[in-house]
């Protein structure tokens, strides 16, 4: 029998959990697993196909993880289509289930979001990012992608942010009122290098770190534009798969191609990805667009020196922890690299406070209250 104070939750718009495939995957684990230790019922419409890593990273179809309810939707395979089929698919079938709350992630999977806002559901939107901006897709997909922008904006009944830029987007361009929930992250154990000297011949702080999806807007091209002109010995790791973005991927590996200190790992995760995070001596995100970078959040939690680009979504998340130079501009990332291969006690400084800054700021179990709030509201 249900009781009075549970409530019945479907999530959409990740590729599929228990997954590190994106950061909306690891919010979408994080959010329904702790909200079914809660007393929660909560399912999760995975996408079906393979892991954008590549198939050797496909595990068994689940029907439940750690409480949750898995359950699968056709997924048409082809890029810029993958999104669209597996949000309408699982929007239809969420809509006339026997659902409290409809939780969308993304806002390019809310283009159907009025059908169970019509059948008496409430609808809750994450905006993970202005997804409409990203390099990667062509102008029909961000046409399709402001379609469900501006179908949330409407109808939903709550849109969460997770930075005060995206806050300011929404007001001026539309005059809706949003909710700022941040993300989360846990406090890792910190790993030898063992796996990774190995498979890669990494020690600790041999290296600088880059850790995310292989996508134009990460700014991975002015990473390695900008250190290919540094005087170090310490190897560039870029580590992370595509999606849908194999031609850009090509791209960046012949820029690297010139210089033998710069090592793709491909897709990590595991102890591999913890003895990453564990043995960098610096990690660096020089994006130019992000939501609420994840990644930087875990490499912050692992005790890293950070060197990010000074956009919103990453300055209000480091405040004065971590090192920023100005988006998009190769020279002053050089001269950050530079500073920070010359001098170790730079490193140093910003690492012995990096953990526990960002573990005491950013706290899932806080982040699940916040959003079972909403929920109820």
């Amino acid at each position: 029998m249900k009781n009075k104070l549970q409530m019945n939750i479907a999530m959409l718009g990740h590729k599929r959990i228990p997954s590190r495939e994106g950061g909306i995957e690891i919010v979408v684990e994080e959010l329904s697993t702790r909200m079914v230790r809660l007393g929660q019922e909560v399912t999760c419409y995975n996408r079906s196909g393979h892991h954008v890593g590549g198939k050797e990273f496909d595990i068994k179809k689940l029907n439940q993880y750690k409480g949750v309810n898995l359950k699968y939707v056709f997924t048409l395979k082809k890029r810029g289509l993958a999104a669209m089929t597996a949000s309408i698919f699982a929007t239809l079938e969420i809509a006339f289930g026997k659902y409290d709350v409809v939780h969308f992630h993304a806002e390019g999977q809310c283009v159907m979001l009025w059908l169970p806002k019509l059948l008496g559901k409430k609808c809750v939107v994450t905006i993970h990012g202005l997804d409409h901006q990203r390099a990667k897709w062509g102008k029909m997909a961000s046409r399709y992608i402001m379609m469900g922008e501006k179908c949330g904006v409407k109808y939903a009944d709550e849109i969460i942010v997770l930075s005060g830029a995206v806050r300011d987007y929404f007001k001026k361009n539309y005059g809706r009122e949003t909710r700022f929930i941040p993300n989360g992250v846990n406090r890792p154990v910190v790993r030898e290098a063992d796996s990774i000297r190995t498979k890669f011949g990494l020690e600790k702080d041999s290296y600088i770190l880059f850790l995310g999806r292989l996508v134009p807007e990460k700014g991975i091209r002015y990473l390695i534009e900008a250190y290919k002109c540094v005087n170090t010995d310490k190897k560039l790791v870029i580590a992370g798969g595509g999606s849908d973005t194999y031609a850009f991927m090509n791209e960046l590996k012949e820029m690297a191609s010139i210089d033998d200190r710069i090592i793709f790992t491909g897709f990590v995760q595991g102890q591999i990805l913890d003895e990453l995070y564990s043995n960098a001596y610096v990690y660096t995100l020089p994006s130019d667009l992000e939501g609420m970078p994840l990644s930087l959040l875990e490499a912050m939690s692992y005790g890293n020196c950070c060197i990010v680009s000074d956009i919103d979504e990453c300055v209000s998340v480091v405040e004065d922890k971590a090192i920023v130079f100005k988006k998009s501009d190769v020279i002053d990332l050089r001269e950050k690299l530079q500073a920070v291969c010359d001098d170790e006690t730079i490193v140093k400084n910003y690492k012995v406070q990096a953990a526990d800054f960002i573990c005491s700021k950013y706290n899932w179990d806080e982040v699940v209250e916040q959003t079972l709030n909403l929920y109820k509201k």
